[in-house]
């Protein structure tokens, strides 16, 4: 029994970075979630800019938090429609992420 008492602490620190780790994981997908909502809100809304002649890029940049502005790129197409693409921001802000996510939207023809 005496030689057991130890291994419940042992078994403890072993299992935390894994924890951590998990947790470092699932937060990043709920940061890859979101930012791709906020991209497709983005595109809707550069979309409608553009629409009635208005700039794109700046209604893009309204409907987006300033985190992600940075590396914002905002593109008519020429079958009608508007791309808006981020780079994916990461859990350690500090590292740049080599991944950009877009979304596209058209409403229609620009009158």
């Amino acid at each position: 029994m005496r030689a057991e008492s130890g291994q419940a602490s042992v078994e403890t620190v072993a299992v935390v970075p894994l924890v951590l780790l998990a947790a470092a994981v699932a937060w990043q997908l709920v940061l890859a979630g979101n930012t791709l909502w906020l991209s497709a809100n983005a595109a809707r809304a550069a979309a409608r800019a553009d629409l009635v002649g208005q700039s794109a890029e700046r209604a893009a940049r309204s409907a987006l938090p300033r985190s992600l502005e940075r590396d914002l790129s905002v593109r008519r197409l020429e079958r009608g429609g508007v791309r808006v693409s981020v780079r994916l921001p990461l859990l350690v802000r500090s590292w740049q992420s080599p991944v950009e996510v877009s979304a596209t939207t058209s409403l229609g023809d620009r009158r």
